[in-house]
C-alpha cells in the first residue's frame, strides 16, 4: 500500500468492500441526532478512564458477547482472527497498538489523567445499531459506573 500523505476514503472503502462481498444494500453508519455522549464531570487530570476494544478474550470461543479484562496483569495478546481489518497491511501481533494499556498507564504517570479503571471492556461487533444501543451500550455503562470510571477510551481495532 503507498502512502499518498492523503485521508483514506474509509466510507467509501467500506460501500466498495461490502459491494464485493455481495451485500444488496450498503452499510448504514449509526446517526444519533441526540448524541449520548457527555462531558467529564471532573477534569481531565483527576479523572479514572477506562479502555473499550472490539477485540475478543484469547479462549474466544466464536460467540461475540461483551466481555471484561483486568488491567492487571496485562494481557499478552487478544483474539482477532475473525474480525475485519486489513491483513494485507497490518497485522495485530503488538496487543499495545489497539489496547494501549501500557502507553495510559505512563500518561497517567504523567499525570495526563488520573488513573486507569481496573478493568478494560471488550464490545462485540455484530453491526447491529439496536443491539448496541439496547443492549450492549448500557451494560457497558454499568459495567464502567462499577469500575469507578469517569470516561472511556474507544480502541477499536
Amino acid at each position: 500500500m503507498v502512502d499518498t500523505g492523503e485521508p483514506v476514503p474509509y466510507m467509501e472503502r467500506t460501500r466498495q468492500c461490502y459491494r464485493a462481498l455481495g451485500y444488496a444494500k450498503d452499510y448504514v453508519w449509526a446517526r444519533h441526532d441526540d448524541v449520548p455522549f457527555s462531558k467529564l464531570p471532573k477534569p481531565l487530570s483527576e479523572s479514572r478512564l477506562a479502555l473499550i476494544t472490539t477485540a475478543n478474550p484469547v479462549d474466544y470461543s466464536g460467540t461475540r458477547q461483551l466481555w471484561s479484562g483486568a488491567i492487571h496483569p496485562a494481557p499478552p495478546r487478544l483474539h482477532t482472527a475473525d474480525l475485519a481489518w486489513d491483513k494485507e497491511s497490518t497485522h495485530t501481533d503488538d496487543r499495545g497498538t489497539f489496547l494501549p494499556i501500557e502507553v495510559a498507564e505512563k500518561l497517567a504517570g504523567e499525570g495526563v489523567f488520573a488513573a486507569l479503571a481496573p478493568r478494560f471492556h471488550g464490545v462485540p461487533t455484530d453491526y447491529s445499531q439496536r443491539s448496541t444501543t439496547e443492549d450492549v451500550a448500557p451494560k457497558v455503562l454499568q459495567r464502567l459506573r462499577d469500575d469507578g470510571a469517569d470516561g472511556a477510551v474507544l480502541c477499536p481495532l
